[in-house]
């Protein structure tokens, strides 16, 4: 998987993994922030917190314009620059009233602008690597690893926003709602080691860093197919409608940093033992994915020497997790850390998911790219189900007046954090089979004359996904629990059922 990659393809992961952790961090504490700093409702801090999500996957619309005329790798350079101005006017405490309510928001903006430049422009440039003869055949696993590479970022990005907050508090003496600018100020430090990577290793990617020209000449060494209008026309309806088919998981999914992070704040328990607690500790999980990587080479390496070493690796491992375990008493943790738990999942599970569909594919019986997705959307209604399940019985939201006049919310239940755990978990067998098999049916199915307007048209149905993630903000307080969760339920199902009528259409251009 990582033999014979192109070198520019971990200098570009690795930046990206940067800006990723970053963002992330950001991310992880962003709702919880808006409503303690500023007193919203959780109607409010979600309009707010989908709005942002929108702009950050509709913005690589026009970064892509602009990078056709001036070039990707100025593009993902403005953008960094960008995001970085950006998150530096989140990282100074200005307070709750409506200057720094006005800042926060136009830090928003100049972070989803930048991240437009950067997002889809450094994803074009790895693509560009493979366009080499020799590297034709390693894209999907170099994508494989770029993926992860994103995940990685992410996976400690709610420890790092947890623990800078609390040092800020407890070290430093800064009030609760001021001490979250810390964690914001990680994603400028953050862009910082990404921009430095980016041009310490910039001479192994630098050939792809061109614009027009550069797409002039690769339409000059390979000629373009030729697609009737009747066949063109067949392949934009099919992609039209898995994009509308997507939106539904986006808006699902990323339920993660809104409703089901305030679930986990007021609902869920906030203290473990056992195997349970040692979840929550980031490198525990990270030896774990130590564990799973290194039994996969055990039985795919090819010399004894590489097997033996990585049996070392298992069994280091191991030890290590018995030994932790072993000193593991009662541990504390907060809502945030709940969102370390997908990226986790992608990072370990992606090699199991690699294995498995490789086999079917062997034996020819591997799903179609649209069969998947609809797979992809049933096991998203299965998460919901869980949720709602988990939910019976509970008491609506509450809130209470802080010594500062504004509404607090409180915790009211502690439900396992298992429950949280699992649905994660499987949120994310849903991922895997909707997002990767998403952008490779776009780019395979796409006209050719239509390459870039389709894969925007993936970017906007991700964007719309994100705006109506603002639904879990709206519910919240208003209906029962159970009720909230079953309309993500819901609209998972029908977005499936969608999927399989259309089935024979979307297969026919595949």
């Amino acid at each position: 998987m990582f033999e014979g990659q192109p070198k520019g393809l971990f200098a570009l992961a690795l930046a990206n993994t940067g800006e990723r952790f970053g963002y992330y961090t950001m991310l992880a504490v962003f709702a919880l922030f808006l409503r303690a700093n500023y007193g919203l409702s959780p109607a409010v801090a979600g309009t707010i917190y989908s709005s942002f999500l929108m702009f950050v996957y509709f913005f690589p619309l026009f970064g892509g314009m602009l990078a056709d005329k001036f070039g990707f790798g100025r593009m993902v350079t403005t953008g960094i620059l960008i995001m970085f101005a950006g998150y530096l006017m989140l990282s100074v405490p200005l307070g709750g009233d409506t200057v720094a309510l006005v800042v926060m928001l136009a830090a928003l903006l100049l972070i989803g602008f930048g991240t437009g430049l950067f997002k889809g422009n450094l994803q074009v440039m790895v693509g560009d690597l493979y366009n080499d003869p020799q590297y034709k055949d390693k894209r999907d696993s170099g994508f494989s690893i770029f993926y992860m590479a994103i995940n990685i970022g992410a996976l400690f990005a709610p420890t790092a926003a947890i623990k800078i907050k609390e040092y800020a508090e407890q070290s430093l003496g800064y009030s609760s709602n001021d001490a979250y600018h810390f964690s914001f100020a990680v994603a400028c430090a953050s862009l910082i080691l990404s921009i430095a990577i980016y041009y310490l290793f910039r001479s192994t990617f630098r050939h792809t860093e061109g614009g027009k020209r550069s797409a002039a000449k690769a339409a000059d060494a390979a000629p373009v197919e030729e697609l009737s209008k009747e066949e063109t026309k067949q392949r934009i309806v099919a992609l039209c409608l898995v994009f509308a088919v997507v939106i539904f998981f986006w808006m699902a999914f990323h339920q993660n940093g809104l409703s089901l992070t305030y679930f986990a704040d007021e609902f869920t328990a906030h203290t473990a033992t056992g195997v349970q607690g040692m979840a929550f500790d980031v490198w525990n999980l990270v030896l774990v994915i130590f564990i799973v990587y290194a039994l996969f080479s055990v039985f795919q390496s090819k010399t004894a020497k590489a097997r033996s070493i990585s049996a070392l690796v298992v069994i280091a491992a191991v030890a290590l997790l018995c030994y932790k375990y072993s000193q593991t008493g009662e541990v504390n943790f907060t809502a945030p850390i709940f969102q370390q738990f997908n990226p986790f999942y992608v990072v370990a599970l992606t090699p199991v998911s690699m294995a498995i569909f490789g086999a079917l594919a062997a034996k020819g019986k591997e799903p179609s790219a649209p069969r998947k997705i609809a797979y992809g959307m049933i096991v998203a209604a299965i998460a919901y189900a869980l949720m709602a399940f988990g939910s019976l019985g509970l008491p609506m939201p509450q809130t209470e007046i802080g010594s500062d006049g504004e509404p607090v919310a409180m915790h009211v239940a502690d439900v396992t954090p298992n429950l949280l755990i699992m649905v994660y978990l499987v949120l994310t067998f849903g991922e895997l089979l909707l997002s990767p098999m998403g952008i490779s049916f776009v780019s395979k199915v796409a006209p050719p004359k239509y390459k870039g307007m389709m894969m925007g048209g993936w970017f906007v149905a991700t964007a719309i996904g994100n705006q109506l993630v603002v639904v879990g903000g709206l519910l919240w307080g208003a209906v029962p629990l159970w009720l909230c969760w079953c309309v993500f339920l819901g609209v998972c199902l029908v977005a499936a059922v969608f999927m399989f009528a259309m089935m024979k259409r979307l297969e026919k251009v595949c």
